[in-house]
């Protein structure tokens, strides 16, 4: 595939996560959608369907490769394999980001459904950030480094998260993807204050926002990213956007997919929190 075209040399605007079920309403229709983002783990261990669509997709929009499987806060080794994998698909389709999260999700062959927290230590911070070097190194190019929403601490944590992610990022060199949702379940399950987290990010690094829905489970939040997004997400990426600036952003919708019109509604929704930063 060849090299995006200049205009498209970076994203901008609200994008949606690519989903099968939505395949044919975008081919058919080509909806005025500025980018997608891509579920890559999806896409490494098949030559079928779901590559195919992807290159028709692709032919008409820029493309994010977002991933859960590089476990860069675990302790074994990197998966060579897998990245291998994800870096023969950045060649074919040169997504314009490409990113993974500040976790991990395997150890000694068993594999999480959760993306886990690691401890928010010093030591913690230069193993995470020596692992995204080694992966940036490997992939030739700066990885984004989004944040989890978390059920858990630990008593060994020596500061913040929102210290932690600064530290890890500044010793990685890489950029963040701001996940506006998580930092609002993770303010309140474990209370701090999501709108001072949100502004000590560092302005240059934050390159990408997610909005996504939760469930209240009554005593903590569960980030399920299976229903719209609700409205003190909404409170805090209009917070976000006067911050940062109109940073591109994705709605994600993973669980009890609705229709495609849908998600256009709640696209429609994100971008009407760009004008009031034109006209403020």
């Amino acid at each position: 595939m060849s090299e995006p075209k200049p205009e498209l040399s970076r994203l901008s605007g609200v994008g949606l996560g690519l989903r099968a079920q939505h395949y044919q309403d975008i081919l058919k229709s080509l909806p005025d959608i500025p980018w997608f983002e891509v579920l890559i783990d999806n896409y490494l261990y098949t030559d079928g369907y779901p590559l195919h669509y992807l290159e028709q997709v692709a032919r008409h929009y820029p493309l994010s490769f977002h991933g859960v499987g590089m476990s860069l806060g675990g302790t074994e080794p990197l998966d060579n394999a897998y990245l291998d994998r994800l870096k023969r698909l950045i060649t074919r389709f040169q997504p314009l980001h490409v990113s993974d999260h500040l976790c991990w999700t395997h150890h000694g062959g068993l594999h999480s459904h959760d993306l886990l927290p690691v401890p928010y230590t010093r030591d913690a911070a230069r193993h995470v950030a020596e692992r995204i070097l080694s992966v940036q190194d490997y992939l030739g190019r700066r990885i984004l480094l989004e944040n989890v929403s978390s059920y858990m601490s630990y008593k060994e944590s020596e500061m913040t998260e929102a210290e932690f992610y600064c530290e890890v990022v500044e010793l990685a060199d890489c950029d963040m993807l701001c996940d506006i949702n998580n930092i609002y379940v993770s303010a309140y399950n474990h209370d701090f204050d999501a709108v001072s987290y949100l502004k000590s990010l560092p302005q240059a690094r934050v390159r990408e926002f997610h909005l996504a829905g939760f469930e209240d489970q009554g005593d903590y939040l569960l980030d399920t990213h299976g229903q719209a997004v609700h409205e003190p997400v909404w409170q805090l990426y209009q917070q976000a956007i006067a911050h940062f600036g109109p940073i591109p952003t994705l709605i994600e919708w993973d669980n009890n997919i609705p229709e495609f019109s849908r998600l256009l509604l709640e696209r429609d929704k994100a971008m009407c929190f760009w004008p009031e930063l034109e006209n403020a």
